[in-house]
């Protein structure tokens, strides 16, 4: 698995809080030529995967006989971040067919399944155990809880994808109840509300 970049891990962490799993749309600060290259490795690594688009769902591109695509996370680019899938009922979506295009599509096979999409009704995620998420947990369940400082500090993650991961694969997808307040001496501490979920 090739090292990515704090973008690349941005733009997975974004995915990864939207219940359709989709990359779009990119960060801002992302334009033209640079997309592309953000992009090659994480499809390239089957870490995204361009799939059919779905009614309301923003469009990766349009293919010459007029169909649609939209990129999406796979089990794998979930793993990256340390959320394991949960299995879904419903089949995997198409893969679109390559065409001519700057970021080659990765076809997804039994070995590299892709994860679920379900737009409303998206399964809840449970953490790895021994995973950077796992740890964060632990962290998060401590009487005295953690600062972004601290988890920073455990993970080794950079300050906005330790907050993307409290507010989207803790509450949303895990439905875990993160709260903070500000306490002397420590600034803002980080704790799980529901200690029994």
């Amino acid at each position: 698995m090739p090292k990515l970049t704090d973008t690349q891990l941005m733009v997975l962490s974004a995915a990864s809080q939207r219940t359709t799993l989709n990359l779009l749309p990119m960060p801002n600060h992302l334009k033209g030529g640079a997309i592309p290259k953000v992009l090659h490795v994480l499809l390239t690594s089957g870490l995204v995967v361009e799939v059919e688009a779905v009614e309301d769902e923003p469009v990766w591109r349009r293919m010459d006989d007029g169909r649609e695509t939209r990129l999406i996370l796979t089990n794998d680019g979930l793993a990256v971040l340390g959320i394991e899938p949960s299995p879904s009922p419903d089949a995997a979506p198409q893969a679109a067919d390559s065409g001519e295009t700057e970021v080659s599509a990765v076809v997804p096979t039994a070995d590299a399944p892709v994860a679920p999409t379900g737009a409303v009704s998206a399964p809840v995620r449970k953490a790895r155990e021994g995973t950077k998420q796992a740890a964060l947990i632990a962290m998060l369940r401590r009487p005295d809880g953690a600062t972004i400082a601290e988890i920073i500090e455990a993970t080794g993650w950079q300050s906005h994808t330790v907050r993307g991961a409290l507010a989207g694969a803790l509450k949303k997808k895990l439905g875990l109840d993160v709260v903070s307040a500000k306490e002397d001496g420590r600034g803002r501490v980080y704790r799980i509300g529901n200690l029994e979920a």
